[in-house]
């Protein structure tokens, strides 16, 4: 049985009335006791226009691929769980568009090769009445796979059925039945004649003409919009797996967004492109400054975190990373309204220093002014069992300029007077028996610091505690879904 609220979309515009027959379908033959046991659907009639036609030699489906993502991205975010897609050249590029999309794609290329299968599995050669794009795509190559045989019309018979579906006089210009019927006649009595076992409609209108054919023909022609319906109907019984994908909130700042996305894809075990993570960043710049707000009078930055939050949320994300220290004093304000987890980068940065190191005892802490007065690193620590200490107030300013300066990394500078400064306060920590030190702003860790000074104290980068810890979510969500 269908799951509860299970929402199934349909794009119509890519046949009208092959997209109402299976529709007409979908609700024919779902098993109903009452009017409540019908699927919630989503049918989308929006007519796709082209400026070559499907009958044409030089006929490419760049736009259909444009509209088709479009319709599905609607659905997607109208909150349906899957799709169907009535159309045959559109599955020529359904897993171009299974890459993009979270919603489950209901594949006619899937339900065909099963039916054959299960109905026709002695059948060598199958005869195939569809578009020539789709013929050449090779397509139905592909669904029959070795053991059976495409047979296509002749040409000139294939000719004179794409006339009469896709031409000024044929079936979708609304043109005369007795004309149209005769040319899918002549298509498929060239099949029987090439010894066509079974006919395959590639083309989703001519089910519909074809509804009104004789029975009592040798050969056998598929019901393909009923397939198609009773397949999606058995596909769509359960909830579906999406990929997982991590929301960024960026811009917080954008060099840190930058270091934390390299830092995302060079952790990630990858043979292969596909084998990385989905990422969706929202990259935000013009969002108030943290420190700023925190322990001066500057905007008010919450309520632009929120809403950059929740477009990420929108567009998907599992869970949402923020590559900014200071931007964590107001988590917990944006959490309670969210319906995915912001993965803390301070306290996964604690948990990572308890783990790894289960002998330091005093941590330093560097990190703007906002978010040392936010005492969220200091308390964090404490809550391990961790001392924590930090700059003096003279040293505090070094580390501000080495941040915000106009030599400064928010600047552009990685090396010079902000190096120097984050280095005289490294050796001012440590001479207060830190074992260990936070670099509690994401612009930190690009500073270039001297190797014997990096090797002689344990530097704690949150960018790449958070990238790990996303990494792991998404292999633990995977594996529980």
């Amino acid at each position: 049985m269908a799951r509860p609220g299970l929402k199934l979309g349909i794009v119509g515009g890519l046949g009208a009335r092959a997209g109402a027959d299976i529709l007409n379908q979908l609700v024919r033959l779902t098993p109903v006791k009452s009017e409540g046991d019908h699927r919630e659907i989503s049918f989308e009639q929006k007519p796709l226009v082209e400026a070559l036609s499907v009958a044409s030699p030089d006929y490419a489906p760049v736009h259909r691929k444009f509209y088709v993502f479009d319709a599905l991205s609607r659905m997607e975010k109208s909150g349906c769980d899957a799709a169907m897609l009535p159309c045959f050249i559109t599955h020529t590029f359904l897993e171009e568009l299974r890459a993009e999309l979270g919603l489950k794609l209901i594949s006619m290329s899937d339900a065909i090769r099963k039916y054959l299968d299960q109905h026709h599995s002695d059948a060598s050669q199958v005869g195939i009445l569809t578009t020539p794009f789709v013929r050449k795509d090779g397509l139905f190559d592909r669904i029959l796979g070795p053991n059976r045989a495409a047979v296509f019309p002749a040409p000139w018979a294939e000719d004179a059925m794409i006339k009469a579906i896709y031409g000024p006089t044929g079936f979708k210009a609304g043109g005369p039945v007795d004309t149209i019927e005769a040319a899918i006649r002549t298509a498929i009595e060239s099949l029987e004649d090439q010894g066509a076992e079974v006919i395959v409609p590639g083309m989703t209108e001519i089910p519909v003409i074809l509804s009104d054919f004789p029975k009592d023909r040798r050969f056998t022609i598929l019901s393909t919009n009923e397939i198609y319906a009773r397949f999606a109907l058995e596909e769509t019984g359960q909830a579906t797996q999406k990929p997982f994908k991590i929301g960024v909130l960026g811009g917080v700042g954008p060099a840190a967004t930058a270091d934390f996305m390299s830092k995302i894809v060079n952790t990630t075990q990858a043979e292969k492109d596909q084998d990385h993570i989905k990422v969706i960043v929202e990259q935000n710049p013009q969002i108030p400054d943290r420190t700023a707000n925190l322990v001066a009078d500057g905007a008010d930055p919450t309520l632009a975190l929120y809403a950059t939050a929740k477009k990420l949320e929108r567009g998907g994300a599992d869970i949402i990373a923020i590559p900014c220290n200071t931007a964590h004093a107001y988590v917990d304000r944006l959490q309670r309204h969210l319906d995915i987890p912001i993965v803390n980068m301070l306290t996964e940065t604690v948990d990572h220093i308890a783990k790894i190191s289960p002998t330091v005892r005093t941590v330093g802490i560097l990190a703007t002014s906002g978010t040392i007065a936010s005492r969220l690193y200091q308390d964090a620590l404490r809550a391990a069992g961790i001392r924590a200490v930090i700059p003096n107030k003279s040293e505090q300013d070094r580390v501000m300029d080495a941040i915000y300066g106009p030599l400064g990394v928010k600047a552009g500078y990685t090396s010079g007077l902000c190096a120097e400064h984050i280095t005289a306060v490294v050796k001012s920590l440590r001479a207060q028996y830190a074992d260990a030190i936070i670099l509690g702003c994401t612009e930190l860790p690009l500073i270039e610091l001297d190797d014997d000074l990096a090797r002689s104290m344990r530097l704690i980068d949150p960018t790449q505690v958070l990238a790990s810890k996303c990494i792991s979510t998404s292999i633990a969500m995977q594996g529980a879904r």
